[in-house]
């Protein structure tokens, strides 16, 4: 879910004030009562119409170009998402807002530990964020909730012993381009464990900084 912030108003006010202002000028006549406008006036006039055009065409200008900003920053760079359930926490609660790198693994590497946004593999329109636990070509195994990857046990800080559980799984070779990934509150989250490993093609993007709410600003680690 993201959601867009389109520019302020205060251009907008600034031009209705001109507006006004052009209004009363022309209403001033050369007090001959004959309806002929005083050379000075309709001088005076033309130029507030002048700078009131100038700065809708500004203003004009500014909202194209912060549109255009906008527009790349979301389909290429980042991108704000909500969380919607715990299976990362505590590092992600339900209903954080956060920023993700969209670009970062188009011109890099997965690695062990980052948190990505994927497709959900049995089902594209849904979005899932989880760890990465084993990269492809690892040997992975989990022995009563010890995770072990390439016969050694992997050091999982971000991980409270209450958020612990004591599922196991064989050990398996992880497939070229694939990535199993694991929700830091192992108890409820629903992972790789249950849909498998995740294919390369359904990453796209990586937690970066989480803006909202207050409390939890930061970056994700």
């Amino acid at each position: 879910m993201a959601t867009d912030y389109g520019p302020g108003g205060g251009a907008v006010q600034g031009i209705e004030e001109n507006a006004q202002l052009t209004t009363a000028e022309q209403g001033n006549g050369n007090g001959n009562g004959n309806g002929n406008e005083d050379p000075r006036s309709a001088a005076q006039s033309a130029s507030s119409r002048g700078r009131s055009s100038a700065k809708v065409h500004s203003w004009l200008r500014d909202l194209i170009v912060s549109v255009a900003v906008s527009t790349f920053i979301i389909l290429f760079l980042y991108q704000p998402v909500l969380v919607e359930g715990t299976s990362m926490a505590p590092e992600l609660e339900d209903q954080d807002r956060l920023f993700i790198n969209k670009l970062s693994y188009r011109v890099g590497e997965i690695h062990r530990g980052d948190v990505v946004v994927f497709q959900y593999p049995r089902d594209h329109r849904k979005s899932y964020i989880k760890r990465v636990i084993a990269l492809p070509g690892d040997d992975l195994k989990i022995d009563h909730g010890q995770v072990i990857v390439n016969g050694k046990p992997l050091r999982e800080k971000y991980v409270p012993r209450m958020y612990e559980d004591r599922r196991s799984l064989l050990e398996t070779k992880i497939p070229d381009n694939e990535y199993f990934v694991m929700g830091d509150h192992r108890s409820i989250s629903s992972d790789s464990r249950d849909f498998g490993p995740v294919d390369r093609e359904l990453i796209y993007g990586k937690a970066s900084f989480v803006y909202w709410p207050v409390e939890q600003v930061g970056v994700v680690r």
